[in-house]
């Protein structure tokens, strides 16, 4: 059997935008709209991008870096922009750019990046593997590199923190306590 998907997609094809208005119901107490909201968005995005990509149905199975640098107010217009960064055999990595628009003042801020790796999934439920991705332009390139030293970071990162929770002894860390906000109650 023949594949219908070409062995390589360009980045652009996965390129996809989603905007919202911010209303009420999605602020918190404080008025600022729930960081929940906007993960639950960033998760709609990247859903987009890679199974647009992929040609298939995909999974979230991570999510790396979801730092708020700004609060989005209610009234505003959230754009999210994503497209595939990278790909490994059944996997994508999807950037994802969070902006929010104040339509009365034109103000526009830059409210966080992400990445969520995602994963196809053929129609009994089995990862799957998608296309290839072509780099269009030196920022593809960039971002896929980037990716490749991410995942490299993240490995590093997971064996060094099994590591040290392997042979971490507590009473032998105690000091690290003392100028910590805490309080040992047994």
């Amino acid at each position: 059997m023949t594949s219908l998907l070409p062995d390589y997609r360009p980045v652009s094809y996965s390129r996809v935008t989603l905007t919202e208005l911010m209303i009420p119901s999605y602020a918190n107490f404080g008025g600022k709209i729930h960081g929940g909201i906007l993960l639950s968005l960033m998760d709609k995005v990247a859903y987009a991008a890679a199974s647009k990509h992929a040609g298939t149905y995909c999974v979230t199975v991570s999510v790396d870096g979801v730092n708020f640098l700004q609060p989005v107010e209610v009234g505003e217009l959230v754009s999210l922009l994503a497209s595939v960064n990278y790909v490994g055999r059944t996997s994508l990595l999807v950037g994802i750019k969070v902006i929010a628009e104040d339509v009365r003042t034109g103000t526009v801020k830059h409210t966080n990046t992400s990445y969520f790796t995602m994963v196809a999934k053929d129609d009994a439920g089995k990862p799957t593997q998608v296309p290839g991705l072509l780099l269009e332009s030196q920022e593809d390139t960039r971002r896929f590199l980037e990716a490749i030293k991410r995942r490299e970071f993240n490995a590093q990162y997971r064996q060094e923190f099994d590591n040290a929770r392997t042979i971490l002894a507590v009473d032998q860390e105690l000091h690290l306590l003392r100028h910590e906000r805490c309080q040992i109650g047994y």
